[in-house]
């Protein structure tokens, strides 16, 4: 039996399948980069295996600030489950353009769509490792 709060496993869990989707993609990359003229994978492929491996480091960051935080179990699942929703949105949005084969830059032409899913990007992502932030800071600061 698991020892950790609901929050410590829930961002354990994702981070968990962020590196199972980065493993799994890197398959999908190899096998694109072999069948590929000039050996390189589709841009979205590569950028989706590499986020994907990166996020899951970035959810064992967040995992140690979960750990020390000194606020509420809710306040502090929010704070951690809103980075790792867009984690997994942009993952999942880079693995789709892969699969359409896009090359271009999907904010070539930008959309208001995406201009406010960029600013709720934002704020969940700084936001909720603030608020995590914080929760050291006041524990360091007592």
């Amino acid at each position: 039996m698991l020892e950790n709060s609901p929050t410590e496993q829930f961002v354990l869990g994702a981070c968990g399948l962020f590196f199972l989707t980065g493993l799994l993609s890197g398959i999908w990359k190899w096998r694109a980069m072999r069948r590929s003229p000039d050996h390189t994978a589709p841009f979205y492929v590569d950028t989706g295996h590499r986020a994907a491996l990166l996020y899951s480091f970035a959810c064992l960051v967040l995992l140690e600030f979960v750990r020390l935080s000194p606020f509420s179990e809710p306040v502090t699942f929010f704070a951690a489950a809103a980075p790792i929703a867009f984690f997994a949105l942009a993952v999942a949005t880079y693995l789709m353009l892969g699969l359409q084969d896009r090359t271009d830059n999907q904010f070539a032409h930008e959309t208001p769509q995406q201009y406010v899913g960029m600013l709720l990007l934002i704020a969940a992502e700084v936001g909720g490792f603030v608020v995590l932030f914080a929760g050291f800071l006041v524990r360091v600061l007592q």
